[in-house]
């Protein structure tokens, strides 16, 4: 009889052919899936940013092809403009108001519509419908509430250096503020009800449950929700030219006003490619600086590896 010392090891057994084929990487198919979404990112998306860069090394009207080189002078250029300094101004000032006072209300009506009210459905659906309209659509029905002899509210709000925007800021956040209510209405929902249970049973009162575990757990959706809110801010465009053409004296012009005025009216294309450079280096950086810092440990629980899902 032989020992375990001098028994044969067993053979090994193969793999099934199925668990190979699953292990091999399937690159040819990936990337015949994957070209026609590849293709058109390029074509779209990184095409007019290589394009938006090259130009704004040139003084250029926008015909023909770029051929006055001027290096970073339209980047200069923008340090003493005093409307792209001002720009940069009121985008703070629109993140400010929007950060202080918009999110604040939204998410203080989540936390209403969430309680048991009578018809709180329909509620929903009222304060959401303003976001499902087109930032165009908003813009010129906010002409007509805002016009001094016929409009609902008196006054010279949008021809105003001084009110407009404050104005404008009411605009966005009539626009947006259901959509920030609802994602947090979501978030809201998505707390186990077992811990304010176990909370009341200890004696919390509402400010105390809210302050210890709603805020809390609803601390991605608000760190999502202040992303969209900056972000698009500083790409405001479509709702500001229709409802003001950035006047008057382009007191209410923004960053993406600015570009267009610069690019589509006057000509200056070579220096509306660097403010639009800028724009996009402005996003880029508040992008990864705040995923890097702030959403970091909420996309560490949400991202999985190719070990993990064997």
């Amino acid at each position: 009889m032989l020992t375990d010392e001098r028994r044969p090891a067993p053979a090994a057994i193969p793999p099934p052919a199925e668990a190979v084929r699953r292990r091999r990487r399937p690159w040819p198919t990936v990337a015949l899936f994957l070209s026609p979404a590849l293709f058109l990112f390029g074509l779209l998306v990184l095409t007019p940013i290589v394009v938006a860069a090259y130009a704004s090394f040139f003084n250029w009207n926008g015909f023909g092809a770029p051929s006055n080189f001027v290096g970073l002078d339209n980047f200069r250029r923008l340090l003493t403009d005093e409307i792209f300094v001002g720009d940069l101004r009121r985008t703070l000032l629109l993140i400010t108001l929007s950060l202080g006072i918009q999110i604040p209300i939204s998410l203080a009506l989540a936390m209403l519509l969430n309680e048991p009210l009578r018809g709180r459905r329909v509620y929903r659906m009222l304060f959401f419908a303003p976001y499902v309209l087109s930032e165009v659509v908003t813009a010129v029905l906010f002409t007509m509430v805002f016009s001094p002899n016929q409009g609902l509210i008196a006054g010279t709000w949008l021809a105003d250096t001084d009110t407009v925007m404050y104005a404008l800021f009411f605009v966005i956040s009539w626009k947006y503020f259901g959509f920030h209510t609802i994602l947090y209405l979501a978030g809201r929902q998505s707390i186990p009800p077992e811990l304010h249970d176990a909370a009341a049973m200890d004696g919390a009162g509402p400010w105390q449950a809210f302050r210890h575990i709603t805020l809390p757990l609803l601390g991605p959706t608000i760190r999502i929700s202040v992303f969209l809110s900056v972000l698009g801010t500083i790409q405001l465009f479509d709702m500001v030219w229709v409802l003001t053409g950035g006047g008057p004296i382009r007191s209410s012009e923004t960053l993406a006003v600015t570009m267009f005025q610069e690019g589509f009216k006057r000509y200056h294309v070579g220096y509306a490619s660097a403010i639009s450079m800028v724009i996009f280096l402005i996003s880029v950086t508040f992008g990864l600086l705040y995923q890097r810092f702030v959403l970091r440990r909420d996309l560490e629980g949400a991202v999985t590896t190719m070990g993990d899902q064997r």
